[in-house]
């Protein structure tokens, strides 16, 4: 597994993930990053460019000439070796499984030689220094690109990627909801996905901004963003893919909780609300 060591990073960080080929997402994010004046270099993905919604080689050449850093997600890593299926790890007959069966294919068609070739330069993982702390980037976690990691998660998992990586703060994704666990001075974000909204009824989209304050703290937010949602999904149903991911961007509803635990299946439907200026 490789690992890409960025250095020091200063100033603003703007951190997303899980674009899922919803290439309207991705432009109203990238319009958000330039208001904010945050440079390429402070930008990290942390992986599945790729997945359910229409528009995979629009989204990838995007990504790519924005000049961000990003890591491979399962679905790149599957999408470069050619495999059959997305590698999301979900259990085999379930929705996600089934639907998995239509849009995967569909991003396979689409894909250009040079967009396959960008995911071949894509590490596993990236390491950073910001604000005195070590940083580490994972898709799913350090042991598993499609482990689902969430805020209910036992923290003895999290412990275990924080001695295996030896960071202070793991940025992760995969799982497709924004949350933070703090203990023993660590810390693990995940800034959700900007392809669907976070199974709270409403059709934002979610990312994270780090920065560190005149005391030398780190302090993280998260933020929400609403885009061209309807566009997204009408370009869904006119190429025949799943119409339950496309009822989820007009919704905000997952349609099924099948790889959530029981604290984050009971959260469906409630309106995210998260503190702001949240130390590290």
């Amino acid at each position: 597994m490789a690992t890409k060591a960025v250095g020091i990073l200063t100033g603003k960080i703007l951190v997303f993930g899980g674009v899922y080929s919803n290439f309207q997402a991705l432009e109203k994010m990238q319009e958000i990053a330039a208001d904010l004046h945050i440079a390429p270099s402070n930008i990290i993905c942390t992986g599945d460019v790729v997945g359910y919604c229409a528009q995979p080689e629009e989204t990838v050449q995007s990504v790519l000439n924005w000049g961000i850093h990003s890591i491979a997600g399962n679905v790149e890593i599957q999408l470069r070796d050619n495999e059959e299926d997305c590698g999301c790890d979900f259990t085999e007959g379930s929705r996600c499984d089934v639907f998995s069966r239509s849009w995967y294919p569909y991003s396979q068609s689409k894909l250009s030689k040079s967009s396959i070739d960008w995911m071949h330069t894509l590490p596993d993982f990236l390491s950073f220094e910001f604000g005195g702390k070590e940083c580490f980037v994972v898709h799913g976690s350090y042991f598993e690109t499609s482990g689902f990691v969430f805020k209910s998660t036992p923290w003895q998992v999290k412990a275990d990627n924080f001695a295996a990586t030896k960071a202070d703060i793991i940025f992760g994704g995969h799982c497709g909801l924004p949350f933070s666990d703090i203990q023993n001075e660590k810390m693990w974000l995940n800034a959700g996905v900007i392809g669907m909204p976070a199974n709270d009824a409403t059709t934002r989209v979610w990312y994270m901004v780090l920065e560190e304050n005149e005391k030398g703290e780190i302090l993280f937010e998260h933020h929400s963003f609403e885009y061209d949602n309807t566009k997204a999904a009408d370009l869904m149903e006119e190429n025949q893919l799943p119409l339950e991911y496309a009822h989820t961007l007009r919704t905000g509803l997952w349609d099924n909780c099948e790889i959530l635990p029981e604290y984050e299946t009971a959260a469906q439907g409630i309106e995210l609300d998260f503190k702001e200026n949240s130390p590290a």
